[in-house]
Parts: structure tokens; sequence; C-alpha cells
């Protein structure tokens, strides 16, 4: 597990570095899913996004 952030003095989680990461591979997926129009393919789009940010976020707290 990684140590705290230190930005500038104030020490940052990195629970917030990896959910940054996380949403950083979010908008690059839904530009790529925009793309390829998988949002016909699920009943809740939103949803789905939710579900695969929490899926990315916890394979990089798992994996880093």
């Amino acid at each position: 597990m990684r140590s705290d952030l230190d930005l500038g003095g104030i020490l940052v989680s990195p629970f917030v570095a990896y959910a940054a990461g996380a949403l950083a591979i979010l908008i690059v997926l839904r530009l790529t899913f925009a793309r390829l129009r998988v949002a016909r393919y699920v009943a809740n789009p939103p949803l789905a996004e939710a579900g695969l940010y929490v899926c990315i976020l916890a394979l990089l707290i798992v994996f880093f």
C-alpha cells in the first residue's frame, strides 16, 4: 500500500489518487464507448458507467 501523498504540506490519502486515476480512465472509456455506441446494448447507461467506475477503482486499488 502506498503512503500518504504530500502536496504542499497537505497529506492526501492514496485513495484520492486512485479515485482520480479511475475517473481519468473512465473518461477515456466513455469517449471510446460513445464512438462504438455501446449505450444501446445496456438498459441503463448511467448505472453501467457507475459500475464500470467501481470496477476500475477496485482494480487500481488491488494492483497498485
